[in-house]
């Protein structure tokens, strides 16, 4: 039983965040640096990347910051390009605009797909030509874990293009996990709930949007970063070596009604 909590760890291993500056993002860079990983922040913000990256290196591991919005595709490929050695992308830059279907503009939609499945396809695009460099890759191992949503599993109103987007990911991760299993790179996705962070918590001032939430998710609360973050370090680490092509759902049992 000591070997246990090895299997959890991240020591000598590099990962990658995309949209790493804040609410979730950051709350995965600096719980992978606590189990052991080298991480690179990725983010349009340079502040507050570089306030995550000096977090990370006061507890005493090591951080990079790389300014760069992933819808940029040549810098954002040029910069995943420049990383040493790749094991583990958390594909997590992304963002939704709430609306009614029948008012969804075409501006928004191009938004949405622009940024929720281009930009998260050609992220890990890049990321699994890095990973593949590595000669050792088989017996290394790698994850791709794409930030979906318990919406990547279900429906909900006012949310069609996120859905469409999330949902996108489920299918993105079953076939690369098909294609890379015998590169010994494992393909994820991760389904949070509804988390509180500072977009959460002004969309939570309308009170009928607040109660809707509370009430449609069975353990009676919204999440916490940490908690989404804790199932990335899992899903990235040794201890998930035989889980790929499934989705991780955080979601308090939404997705369970």
């Amino acid at each position: 039983m000591s070997d246990i909590p090895a299997r959890f760890r991240l020591d000598g291993r590099t990962a990658l965040v995309t949209g790493a500056g804040r609410g979730i993002g950051r709350a995965c860079a600096l719980a992978l640096a606590q189990a052991g990983a080298e991480v690179w922040l990725m983010a349009r913000t340079r502040g507050e990347i570089e306030q995550a990256a000096d977090e990370i290196r006061a507890a005493g591991s090591k951080a990079h910051t790389v300014v760069c919005d992933v819808t940029e595709t040549q810098a954002m490929r040029n910069a995943i390009a420049a990383i040493p050695v790749l094991d583990v992308l958390v594909n997590n830059a992304g963002f939704n605009i709430p609306e009614p279907f029948v008012e969804v503009s075409e501006e928004h939609l191009d938004q949405l797909l622009a940024l929720n499945v281009r930009a998260a396809f050609l992220v890990a695009q890049a990321a699994a030509q890095k990973m593949l460099e590595s000669p050792e890759r088989k017996s290394r191992g790698g994850a791709i874990l794409h930030m979906s949503s318990q919406m990547g599993h279900v429906g909900a109103p006012n949310r069609t293009v996120y859905c469409l987007t999330k949902h996108a990911l489920e299918g993105l991760s079953k076939a690369m996990a098909l294609e890379f299993a015998t590169h010994g790179i494992r393909v994820l996705s991760i389904a949070p709930t509804f988390v509180e962070t500072p977009l959460y918590r002004k969309m939570a001032e309308r009170p009928e949007f607040a109660d809707w939430v509370r009430d449609r998710i069975p353990m009676g609360r919204v999440g916490q970063a940490e908690e989404v973050a804790a199932a990335v370090v899992f899903a990235a680490s040794p201890g998930a070596s035989l889980m790929t092509g499934t989705s991780l759902t955080v979601d308090g049992g939404w997705t369970a009604q």
